[in-house]
């Protein structure tokens, strides 16, 4: 696809040093509209709350009458604003901008609520369920409000269909970590059947509403409560995990819902732009592409290896085995977080691949995090033609990605993504270590919150822990760095530039 004209004008800007205004009328009356959305969607938890008589539905109305008046009056302020073709400054704007206000708004019932939660905990709660990251800092949630418990789902959610139109119709755009690269695989195809973007967003919503929808009534059906399946089901495919328990999916004791967790948790890492095509009657597009390919043999590989160490190490039942290593590994490689038993205690080599497990996430355009199967499949081939080079310095050698070529700049974007994510790694483990925390618990926070991922290691944060005794400052670093990975690094760290602001 060729790159829009504003966007090929831009380096000429930046060459000449011109100082160009940031129009942001148009960025806040997005963000407004996004707000008054919001504030709609905090009214659903408040009648949940309503029908059971608790009186934290008080919270939920007041919260939506403040977020909707905001959101209005940013609307009403700038409805004069010029909506041409945004720059590339904007869109990199808009996003960070949305995110993080959407998240700081989302906090206040949390913080308002009768948990009595401090505002660190409300917006590490928020941040991290919008960014479909998992972990919390709640205890007793069996016997929470169902206003809370649900707008926790609802968080998830909404944040698991935002990922997923960010990473379609967004990141591509900004040629984010080697996203140029989606765009011409995922988006271009998607729009050779269906033309406007806008009627890919829709036909994604749909999809995903479909999605959450069968995995309800598959969940309801094999015996949860309508409530529970109902959150449970947002947050699966959303592949989020929060639960309604303590115990996550543990509680509910059934090898049939943890077999058909694992079903619809795999089905969130899969890009859903290829969904389409196979609802289009193009099945075979599916399984033809490699970074698909790639996350099926990682994720049954990792399987079958943690099933096996289970019988050989534990004595546990081959079946069971299967099921518990099929179920954990899933829950991690997708970023859902669910647990079904205490994985940390099954030893140092389960520890090590699922650590791995964490980073690899699963594919673009899915609503899983991590560093995207996409990346190492270009990285592989990096290193495949440097290796051919080596050996035959006057050979020709090509870098593919579905038998189509790789740009150099792509290439080198994704290996620059390599980077930034291993220093935001470290600067984050860091802080946390300095802030106090154990070496396991700091490295295994900081690559949970860049990851998206939701329990840590250790028994502080890991699956039978909580986030809930960090120190306040820890879960603030870790609210940021939350963002940090949702937003794939790049889209916040280049507003840090003085070059984005000189341009």
């Amino acid at each position: 696809m060729a790159e829009p004209a504003r966007l090929r004008r831009a380096p000429a800007a930046v060459a000449s040093g011109v100082r160009t205004r940031l129009e942001l009328g148009p960025l806040l009356f997005v963000t407004g509209t996004l707000l008054v959305i919001l504030a709609g969607t905090m009214l659903v938890p408040m009648l949940a709350d309503l029908a059971v008589g608790h009186p934290d539905w008080e919270v939920f109305l007041v919260s939506a009458a403040l977020t909707a008046f905001i959101g209005a009056a940013l609307v009403l302020a700038n409805r004069g604003a010029r909506f041409e073709a945004l720059t590339t400054r904007q869109i990199f704007l808009l996003t960070t901008l949305v995110w993080t206000t959407l998240s700081a708004f989302s906090a206040i019932p949390l913080a308002l609520c009768g948990l009595e939660l401090s505002l660190a905990d409300a917006v590490f709660e928020a941040v991290s369920g919008i960014t479909t990251t998992g972990s919390t800092v709640i205890t007793g949630l069996d016997t929470a409000p169902p206003g809370i418990l649900l707008w926790r789902a609802l968080l998830q959610w909404l944040g698991g269909i935002g990922i997923i139109v960010t990473a379609v119709a967004i990141l591509p755009v900004l040629s984010v970590g080697g996203m140029q690269l989606f765009r011409s695989e995922s988006s271009d195809r998607s729009e050779k059947v269906l033309p406007r973007s806008a009627q890919i967003a829709s036909a994604i919503g749909w999809l995903y509403v479909s999605l959450t929808l069968a995995c309800l009534l598959v969940y309801w059906s094999l015996g949860m409560s309508m409530f529970d399946a109902a959150a449970h089901a947002m947050t699966t495919v959303a592949t989020g995990g929060y639960s309604t328990h303590d115990a996550s999916i543990g509680y509910f004791a059934s090898p049939e819902i943890e077999w058909a967790a694992v079903l619809f948790m795999a089905a969130g890492g899969i890009p859903f732009v290829l969904y389409l095509q196979v609802l289009r009657g193009r099945a075979g597009l599916l399984w033809r592409d490699v970074q698909v390919r790639w996350y099926l043999a990682v994720l049954v590989g990792a399987s079958l290896l943690l099933a096996a160490w289970l019988v050989r190490e534990h004595g546990t039942s081959p079946l069971e085995a299967l099921r518990s290593a099929a179920f954990t590994a899933t829950s991690i490689m997708t970023g859902t977080g669910y647990a079904s038993t205490d994985y940390g205690q099954w030893g140092t080599f389960p520890i090590i691949l699922l650590f791995f497990l964490k980073c690899v996430g699963g594919c673009t355009g899915s609503t899983t995090g991590g560093i995207k199967i996409f990346r190492f499949v270009v990285l592989y081939q990096v290193a495949r033609i440097q290796m051919g080079r080596l050996v035959q310095p006057s050979g020709v050698f090509r870098m593919t990605f579905n038998g189509r070529p790789i740009a150099e700049d792509t290439a080198i974007s994704v290996m620059a993504f390599f980077f930034l994510f291993a220093l935001s790694f470290t600067l984050v483990a860091g802080l946390l270590a300095a802030l106090g925390l154990d070496y396991i618990t700091a490295m295994s926070a900081s690559v949970t919150a860049l990851a998206n991922v939701g329990p840590g290691l250790g028994p502080i944060i890991g699956p039978a822990g909580h986030f809930g005794d960090l120190p306040e400052a820890a879960k603030w670093v870790l609210s940021l760095a939350m963002l940090l990975g949702r937003l794939e690094l790049f889209t916040v760290l280049v507003l840090l530039t003085p070059l984005f602001w000189r341009s």
